[in-house]
């Protein structure tokens, strides 16, 4: 191993626009419109809903941009907090990124990977249980009630040995070169598109019915709203439903900022990144607000909120394709999920490469492969993680916790552009944010909108998240007493 080189630049602008929307589509939206329309059943405020998403990605990755273009160091997001206010908030956001954000995405993705093959081949679903770890009897009775069940009996499936073998495979990939890591990318990427576009042209050609894409406005609650709301509350519980429903959307918009992480090693980096983020954000939005009006177009909205187990994609391709259409949509699942673990593979190590290479996390995962110039030890570390969360189950429980501190350090980065400007007046700005001051102020403005509701909606998550972004601080301390000594 070798810790004095610096990272190669050796990615495109191609390789960087598939980074950031391979990242972003996942399964989510195979899926996201039937659980949106079980609280919100109005065909156009759906709509509006995922055209809102896109424009508040879009809004972000303006900030982003700026940031990047300034500083296109490894760690991207971590160096922007650091620059702007100081390297404890840079480090929390690490540490909270390797503990659960980015690790326990790894995890949630790869299960998902896993379990669309085993509707393909069963004996690798997770249905067929491997063993039964019962860690609970092993412990003092009077801490056994305070264990998650996930760990009181610990079951390993072969899904989960599946998402760890996908896991393994994509981490030694990277490993082997970043260029080895971006075809991936590429690859897996384009035939994600491809399989979308063809769905989406497919769905369209159905458009003879426009009263699926009625009404437009008329708020309308889904059956899980109308089932537990009373009348006299029921424009109150719309509204909740409706915060549910965008949760569901911006949640099949996040990783956008995956990009900025690999920043050092983008070629031309301070005219790329700023292309990258802002054709990629775009490139998904389009794509999400066809894909869902091509549901629409083939599927009522009561239809599309009782689908079973909210697979809508799937029963969209049936109605278009027959029975075959339901074996192309699982392996369009397949082929996206793969590809969207993989970005978040790449870019991630690169978070805790950057922390440790200036004293503030594990020594060890500063240093470069002798032979492929990747941060090969901090990418085993976050393949290990990953898998530890994927086997115990964990990363489910974590990432329901993990909401508050992805918007409050979002925020944070994009308030950073107004900071920056204050104390970095003379700093070189290749690409300046559209629209500053107004469009950062926008995106703040949904920011703090978005945790007030996520507090008051679910504050003990809310609790425990932060606790999660607090256990870093005893580690904070002792790395910069370390690099300090």
């Amino acid at each position: 191993m070798n810790d004095t080189r610096r990272l190669q630049q050796r990615l495109r602008l191609f390789d960087a626009v598939t980074i950031v929307s391979g990242s972003m589509i996942g399964s989510g939206i195979f899926f996201a419109l039937s659980i949106m329309a079980e609280t919100v059943q109005t065909p156009g405020i759906l709509i509006g809903l995922w055209i809102f998403g896109g424009v508040f990605t879009l809004l972000g990755a303006m900030s982003f941009a700026e940031l990047a273009a300034m500083h296109p160091h490894a760690g991207g997001q971590y160096v922007f907090l650091r620059e702007a206010y100081s390297d404890f908030w840079g480090f929390l956001f690490g540490w909270t990124q390797f503990l659960v954000i980015q690790t326990g995405f790894n995890a949630a993705v790869a299960i998902a990977f896993a379990k669309y093959l085993g509707s393909l081949v069963p004996r690798l679903g997770e249905a067929n249980r491997l063993l039964t770890i019962p860690l609970g009897d092993l412990l003092p009775s009077g801490i056994q009630a305070g264990v998650p069940d996930c760990l009181r009996h610990l079951e390993i499936n072969s899904a989960q040995m599946v998402a760890c073998g996908v896991i393994a495979v994509l981490t030694a990939v990277n490993i082997r070169g970043v260029r080895e890591g971006a075809f991936v990318q590429n690859l897996f990427t384009v035939l994600k598109v491809l399989a979308l576009g063809a769905l989406i042209v497919a769905g369209l050609s159905r458009a003879s019915d426009v009263s699926h894409f009625l009404p437009l406005v008329e708020p309308i609650p889904g059956p899980r709203v109308a089932m537990t709301s009373g009348e006299g509350v029921l424009q109150t519980a719309f509204l909740a439903g409706l915060a549910v429903a965008l949760s569901k959307a911006l949640f099949a918009y996040d990783a956008w900022n995956t990009v900025t992480f690999v920043a050092e090693e983008v070629h031309d980096s301070r005219r790329t990144l700023p292309r990258a983020l802002l054709l990629g954000s775009l490139l998904v939005a389009v794509i999400y607000v066809l894909a869902n009006l091509a549901y629409l177009a083939v599927l009522p909205i009561g239809e599309i909120a009782a689908v079973p187990e909210n697979r809508v994609a799937q029963r969209v391709a049936e109605v278009l394709f027959g029975n075959v259409g339901s074996t192309l949509v699982i392996v369009a699942i397949l082929v996206s999920t793969f590809g969207c673990v993989n970005g978040m593979i790449l870019g991630g190590a690169r978070v805790s490469y950057a922390m440790a290479r200036e004293g503030l996390f594990f020594r060890i995962c500063a240093r470069l492969h002798p032979r492929t110039g990747t941060p090969a030890t901090a990418l085993v570390f976050q393949g290990v993680w990953s898998a530890v969360l994927a086997l115990t189950g964990s990363y489910s429980a974590l990432l329901t916790y993990t909401t508050f501190a992805s918007v409050f350090f979002g925020g944070l980065t994009v308030a950073a552009v107004y900071r920056l400007r204050w104390t970095q007046p003379d700093q070189a700005r290749p690409y300046r944010c559209w629209g500053y001051p107004l469009t950062p102020a926008l995106y703040l403005a949904i920011c703090l909108a978005f945790l007030v509701f996520v507090i008051q909606g679910a504050p003990q998550e809310t609790g425990i998240g932060m606790l999660l972004i607090l256990s870093g601080i005893p580690f904070y301390w002792r790395w910069k007493r370390r690099r300090s000594g």
